[in-house]
């Protein structure tokens, strides 16, 4: 990628907002030509008959016209006549629109014929070369025009306006209009995602995949003169947390092609055959800017196999979306052009038909991250955190194993809220393991009232823990013990750093399991009686039992037999055993929870001075560390390294290599120290 995109700053497009100001002139003028009309209207004063006959007598009328049709006069005066003072003031007081060349004023006639007969009467007794005689016109009023045509007009207008404004995509009812319409947001060259392949941590395999995917749109002929095929899909499949869509973001940054995104969950909506419709519009859209990439974000919400809780006769609209989107991918008339990446965390609900070569022709596996994918990823995080100098990645992701990439981006803004909280200048190695304290075992109750009869169980409850797993050869070294309450219902908590594997033998489960026990194991020891506080260590210990016996064929009775449904179905409505096999496996999972119960008594038995010991300083300090643990009752009798040991040996062993290397190359002392400085940086 070049240091020009690199460099490029992404700035969103700013939302249109809709065009109030034409409606506002186009208002005004309507509002001003209909007050000006009014007004005018209005602007004409009213007088009597026997004023206007003395009007006509005075001979102050210019000219007198009947409007026939609305039965009324309209008088105006001489300009001579304008000059008298009691017109003028009468006018110009009572009339601010006032019209010099007329009306002037209005005389209310009951009928129009009658007006004229009595007109002509009036003018008989005028001189000859007085008289003005009438004219006559019709008036096409206002209040006539809108109840016939205007109306009409005006609702047609109004309901344009309503439409135009519901059918936008911000209108309400912009779904009945658009409701067949795709929603992907597109991003291209003018409406770029600033997150790139450098932002991406921890996920080195998976990014070497959806790298090639880019290389192949950007530079297509490097395979296709091989006889390659551009890859029609890519499913990114990976536990919560991991990436999946934050690598799909990485992809749409460096892409140089248009690059369409939406959820699975957009293509559903209440209206028969909208998903259907919204696939083809988008694959439709997408061909059209093609070459370019759709990402569909939890396509499980569409993608679920076909044919499981249908109702016999129904119509399942999830499956038509379904349907359309196999057909969009690689059907009959489909071209290239046009890649689907899809993300889930539930791989096993999908339809086989979508995961057949074809449609998506790469399962890109996306695990939570080992210690060297949480080293870099912690590296990409504190980037923008102010650290001080005791800060080590490698030591945080020793100490966060099984985090995903999520979980250690909320750790890292976790300690720097705790380090504002203490008003620090920068966070320290204490914010950072107050933060994990806070992600795994929940917010701290300071204030919730304790009784001592109840902390001095909890303390010995947690001691029993401690103790038991630091003389138990393949249990997980301890890190802290705490009596501190946190969480919902957590009174104590332990935290243990357990080794970076994938594989447990027996030995190592019974181990796990005893340490797990090792809290109650305590209680009934010291005080003779058991209370309800090992509840979450019974339900990990049982789970762990069952799977011993059941799943990994780890029983000699049961023998070599699992019965671990690997689909998720997990025998919801049947079991593969019969009933007496379900007695032994029973029998079987209570006899080897007995038996690591009573080792755990009988190791915390001898070793009871040292659970003394520990339970009075957790009572007193109420936290007590590993260093606590060795300085209290001894060094663990195992001679065994953790996982951050083994990986910083590693390290200083690789880094010496290089040294050496590069010596006998001939190399500078100085120049040797500074590539080491460099990659330490």
């Amino acid at each position: 990628m070049s240091d020009k995109n690199k460099n490029k700053k992404f700035i969103p497009k700013p939302p249109q907002k809709p065009n109030f100001q034409l409606w506002l002139i186009v208002t005004a003028v309507i509002v001003l030509i209909g007050i000006t009309y009014f007004n005018q209207r209005s602007a004409v004063i009213d007088i009597t008959m026997n004023r206007f006959e003395d009007m006509i007598l005075s001979n102050d009328v210019k000219k007198v016209v009947v409007v026939y049709n609305q039965n009324y006069v309209e008088v105006t005066l001489k300009e001579e006549a304008l000059e008298n003072q009691r017109y003028k003031d009468e006018l110009e007081s009572q009339n601010p629109f006032f019209n010099p060349t007329g009306p002037h004023y209005k005389i209310t006639v009951a009928s129009v014929d009658k007006f004229e007969e009595d007109f002509d009467k009036l003018e008989e007794k005028l001189p000859e070369e007085q008289r003005i005689g009438t004219s006559a016109k019709k008036e096409e009023s206002w209040g006539n025009w809108f109840g016939s045509f205007g109306f009409l007009i005006l609702v047609f207008f109004l309901f344009w306006i309503m439409m135009r404004r519901m059918a936008g995509p911000s209108g309400p009812g912009g779904q009945i209009f658009n409701v067949g319409k795709s929603k992907a947001q597109l991003f291209d060259a003018e409406n770029k995602v600033k997150i790139t392949f450098d932002n991406v941590a921890g996920l080195d395999e998976a990014k070497e995949e959806v790298q090639e995917i880019v290389e192949f749109l950007k530079n297509p002929s490097k395979f296709t003169k091989l006889g390659g095929k551009i890859p029609k899909g890519a499913l990114l499949v990976g536990p919560p947390g991991t990436g999946k869509t934050l690598l799909a973001k990485a992809v749409a940054g460096e892409a140089g092609v248009p690059f369409f995104t939406l959820s699975g969950s957009d293509f559903v909506e209440m209206f028969v055959g909208v998903g259907a419709a919204r696939v083809r519009d988008l694959f439709k859209q997408a061909k059209e800017k093609a070459p370019c990439i759709i990402f569909i974000d939890e396509i499980d919400a569409i993608g679920r196999s076909r044919g499981k809780g249908q109702m016999p006769g129904s119509n399942d609209e999830r499956e038509n979306t379904l349907n359309s989107l196999l057909v969009e991918m690689d059907g009959f008339g489909t071209d290239t052009g046009v890649i689907v990446l899809a993300a889930t965390n539930r791989p096993d609900v999908l339809d086989s038909a979508l995961l057949r070569a074809g449609r998506f022709d790469r399962q890109i596996s996306i695990d939570k991250p080992d210690i060297l994918g949480r080293e870099a990823i912690f590296k990409v995080h504190l980037e923008p955190i102010k650290t001080s100098s005791d800060i080590d990645p490698k030591k945080l992701a020793a100490q966060t194993p099984g985090f995903a990439g999520a979980e250690i981006a909320n750790v890292c803004n976790e300690a720097a809220l705790i380090a504002a909280r203490r008003n620090k200048a920068a966070v320290d190695m204490q914010d950072f393991q107050d933060a994990v304290d806070r992600v795994i075992g929940g917010l701290e109750k300071k204030n919730k009232i304790i009784s001592p009869e109840e902390k001095k169980i909890v303390a010995y409850h947690e001691a029993g823990h401690a103790v038991a797993g630091w003389f138990l050869e393949h249990a997980d070294p301890l890190v802290k013990v705490s009596i501190v309450p946190r969480g919902i219902a957590a009174l104590g908590y332990a935290q243990y750093l357990p080794k970076e594997q994938f594989l447990y033998q027996t030995e190592q489960l019974i181990d796990e399991m005893c340490m797990t026990l090792g809290g109650r194991a305590a209680e009934e020891i010291v005080f003779g009686k058991i209370s309800t506080g090992a509840l979450s260590d019974l339900e990990r210990v049982t789970k762990m039992a069952y799977s011993i016996v059941s799943v990994y064929g780890m029983n000699d009775k049961i023998g070599n037999v699992s019965f671990y449904d690997s689909k998720g179905n997990d025998y919801k409505f049947s079991k593969p055993y019969s009933e007496s096999t379900a007695e032994t496996i029973d029998e079987e999972v209570r006899k080897l929870i007995n038996f690591a119960y009573e080792r755990t008594k009988d190791l915390l038995s001898h070793r009871k001075p040292e659970l003394e010991t520990l339970a009075q300083e957790l009572l007193e300090k109420e936290i007590i560390f590993q260093s606590d643990l060795e300085k209290l009752i001894g060094k663990r009798p195992f001679d065994s390294e953790t996982t951050y040991e083994a990986f910083t040996r590693k390290v200083d062993e690789k880094e010496l290599e290089e040294k050496k290397s590069a010596t006998k190359k001939g190399d500078s002392s100085s120049d040797v120290e500074e590539s080491l400085s460099e990659k330490k940086d």
